[in-house]
């Protein structure tokens, strides 16, 4: 519901505020996500009104009141707004997120507070950060409350458009063959798959109604579940000459003459799969692994992409599967990640692999009536992409934004380990790295010749406690030309930056959690962070202002005590165990984030260390134990 606005069963809030008041009601709380929308004097003597981000505290609250309590939380569906903002029925703020990767410490903090996918994973070489996905996005803004400064807010954003300059799709698509489209004796049945706000039940629609034009019976049925919290999504679409061959609407396990996947998680779960059979199904199928809430929960999640494809070769045959990262294309093609799901259509189409004319599902997406020359364009690249993809992928000037990085050699990591620690304070510091990491490697080579994985984890695991992000180390990787470079990337023009930060030494903090709290500096803080940035070489010393705060005194600590920790099992007196070794050098990655987020993982980190600790060197019956 909204203030003013009628609430289900149309009420307004005020309205019910006044209704719960009048039945005797010790105390009424509303909490919004816009408290100051209310005019004065909306909500009945004695109620409280409160900002969403109170919401925990209020009702802790309420619990210890005797009697009648009511909470009234007035926010309109975070989905929905979307909806809206897109027929212009909503205000849009003029303002977006954006993540800087190189400060975000990959501690989850932002979704644990957001609970929202939009949020999404994005691996580098120095291991898995976050990245705000621009398309999705529906401006909840609540991902701002973790406890990070790696968040910044675009004022008056223009997102970047596709590069077309490139090609012109109109010459690109003017010889594309159109496929034949064989006659359908016998009812043909497509499976499409993917994630809750995407388009996956407009895919459906869309065949069914370019079937209806086409003069084809046709039957759909939408499996959505919690789609809207993106969840799994299935369309079962039968499409037959006649309604009476159309006796069930669900598509029976093995039926499926295509699989049109627009995600790969989906795409390859059980229910999907067990609708394939091996020589009469075809998949199409979205490389993209978009996240879902699990990810939220751990923030670690290994998406297993490896082992989804594997089950996709043993349902289909090689020869009947397409596996493409439509996602990428279509966003940097389209500009836009919800072109995606029509160029699948697009790419099966040209496949051969919808039984349908080409100008039904033209029409089709034009009675629609939604996004139509878009739709029609994605469509387009998608048959040009099944056609002739290294066009596409030229015409795209394709990078993925969601790939790993290429592996490095060990020695390449390390160098790029040791560059980035000479930047980060100076040469004697990259020495010091250097000087520890060769003593490891020295004693791995000589207990276990040929083995690198002990000092692979080594080298990464001091390396992330060495370049601790302090206020000299955030404030360099704000001022040194990544952080705008990737921010021109994503937006055009001169926006607005303002930077959400809780200083140690300048923030207040919270009454209830005794935690600091953020708050927005303008543009005047980038002036103040190539100052800062310049003063690394205070860092430390007795002149390190900030310094002398537990948090830093902790940080300094950290990589001391973990060199020393691993080399004294490296002194020789006993055998090597080095798969403990190895999870024990590891074990550094859990210290991750900022401030109370990032003690609560060094005590879960000094806990892990403890108990590898205590194993290393017994039989795996008494460690486990």
């Amino acid at each position: 519901m909204t203030g003013g606005q009628p609430a289900e069963g149309g009420f307004t809030v005020s309205q019910i505020a006044h209704q719960v008041a009048a039945e005797g009601t010790r105390k009424l709380a509303i909490v919004s996500d816009d408290p100051d929308k209310y005019p004065a004097n909306y909500f009945p003597p004695g109620a409280t009104i409160h900002h969403r981000r109170e919401l925990d505290a209020v009702q802790r609250t309420l619990r210890e009141i005797e009697g009648l309590t009511v909470l009234i939380y007035d926010q309109t569906c975070a989905a929905e707004k979307r909806r809206r903002r897109k027929r212009g029925l909503f205000p849009d703020p003029a303002k977006r997120v954006f993540i800087n990767e190189r400060v975000c410490e990959g501690c989850g903090d932002c979704s644990v507070a957001s609970n929202c996918v939009s949020v999404q994973p994005l691996e580098t070489e120095l291991g898995r950060k976050r990245r705000i996905d621009q398309s999705n996005c529906n401006k909840d803004f609540s991902c701002i409350e973790g406890f990070c400064p790696s968040f910044v807010m675009v004022q008056d954003p223009k997102l970047r458009k596709a590069d077309r300059t490139a090609a012109d799709p109109k010459a690109l698509f003017a010889d594309l063959p159109t496929p034949p489209v064989s006659a359908l004796t016998n009812p043909y049945n497509i499976l499409i798959t993917g994630i809750g706000g995407t388009g996956v039940i407009t895919i459906g629609a869309l065949l069914g109604m370019a079937a209806h034009v086409e003069g084809l019976a046709c039957s759909t049925l939408d499996f959505t579940g919690l789609s809207q919290k993106n969840g799994a999504v299935m369309s079962h679409v039968r499409l037959a000459p006649a309604s009476d061959m159309l006796t069930t609407v669900r598509i029976a396990p093995g039926n499926a003459n295509l699989i049109l996947g627009c995600d790969l998680v989906v795409a390859t779960s059980v229910p999907a799969l067990s609708r394939a059979e091996r020589g009469v199904t075809r998949a199409v199928v979205n490389a993209d692994l978009l996240p879902t809430a699990s990810f939220v929960i751990d923030p670690d999640i290994d998406f297993e992409a490896s082992s989804m494809r594997d089950a996709l070769n043993g349902a289909v045959r090689p020869d009947d599967l397409d596996i493409l990262d439509a996602t990428g294309l279509a966003t940097a093609l389209m500009g836009d990640s919800i072109a995606t799901n029509a160029f699948m259509l697009g790419f099966a189409f040209q496949r051969g692999a919808i039984p349908l004319s080409l100008e039904a599902i033209l029409k089709a997406i034009e009675l629609n009536g939604a996004a139509i020359e878009m739709n029609k364009t994605a469509f387009s690249w998608g048959r040009l992409a099944a056609h002739d993809l290294q066009r596409v992928i030229s015409a795209a000037r394709f990078k993925s934004a969601g790939a790993a990085p290429a592996k490095k050699t060990l020695d390449e990591a390390i160098a790029f380990r040791a560059k980035f620690l000479t930047d980060y304070q100076d040469a004697a510091y990259a020495k010091r790295y250097l000087d520890d990491v060769a003593r490891v490697r020295t004693a791995e080579t000589a207990a276990a010749p040929g083995s690198q994985d002990l000092t692979e984890a080594f080298a990464k695991g001091l390396f992330k406690l060495m370049a601790y992000k302090d206020e000299y180390e955030v404030a360099r990787l704000y001022s040194d030309g990544e952080f705008g470079k990737a921010l021109r990337e994503q937006f055009e023009g001169n926006s607005g930056l303002k930077v959400l930060l809780a200083p140690p030494l300048l923030a207040q903090r919270d009454p209830v959690t005794g935690r600091l709290q953020k708050r927005e500096f303008g543009p005047w803080i980038f002036t103040a962070f190539g100052v800062l940035a310049k003063l690394k070489g205070l860092r430390g010393t007795a002149f390190d202002v900030f310094g002398y705060t537990a948090e830093r005194k902790m940080e300094r600590a950290l990589p001391v005590e973990y060199s020393a920790m691993i080399l004294r099992h490296l002194d020789g007196r006993k055998p090597l165990d080095l798969p403990r070794l190895v999870a024990l050098a590891k074990a550094a990655d859990l210290v991750r984030g900022y401030g109370h987020i990032k003690e609560g993982n060094v005590a879960r980190y000094r806990t892990e260390c403890a108990r590898l600790e205590r194993a290393i060197g017994q039989p795996l019956a008494q460690a486990a134990e």
